[in-house]
């Protein structure tokens, strides 16, 4: 069985993926949870590429960890990518694979600027049963489909923690 993390490559996809990942709950400690699986999950599938992890409740951040190596770039990665998960309301990742199926450019048909909006994966949303999308998580520093897979990836992994 091949056990390598891929991305979703349709929008159908994406969408299964986001139906799949709704919690009953998300405080502090869960946040910490989260980012502490990513973290481990970075290291197993992307051992030795620094990563950004910013978890937050809409404006207010929960988690924030920026391994050894990586720069204030990874910061500005981050706010673009939870930028577009905010504007749209779903991972940055299938917002990506919209435009590619349509064969659009985001930029130039939605008019957003490339500095503060960027549809490259790393940025989902947390959504609590009931209530929606209450904030987002982002990872930043690697490939997009590799800043997404680790970012659902850590997800998953708490989410299956903590069901049941």
């Amino acid at each position: 069985m091949d056990k390598t993390p891929k991305a979703p490559a349709t929008v159908a996809d994406c969408a299964a993926q986001e139906n799949a990942l709704v919690f009953d709950r998300l405080n502090a400690a869960d946040a910490l949870a989260i980012g502490q699986a990513i973290v481990a999950l970075s290291l197993e599938w992307f051992p030795g590429r620094p990563i950004a992890i910013h978890i937050e409740k809409d404006e207010h951040p929960l988690f924030v960890y920026f391994m050894d190596g990586t720069t204030a770039g990874n910061a500005d990665w981050v706010i673009k990518k939870k930028n577009v998960v905010r504007r749209f309301g779903h991972s940055s990742w299938m917002v990506r694979q919209q435009f590619l199926e349509r064969q659009a450019d985001f930029h130039k048909e939605t008019g957003l600027d490339p500095d503060l909006y960027r549809a490259e994966g790393g940025a989902v949303p947390l959504v609590l049963r009931g209530k929606g999308r209450i904030g987002t998580l982002i990872v930043s520093g690697l490939e997009g489909w590799e800043d997404h897979v680790l970012a659902v990836g850590g997800l998953a992994l708490w989410q299956s923690r903590n069901v049941g």
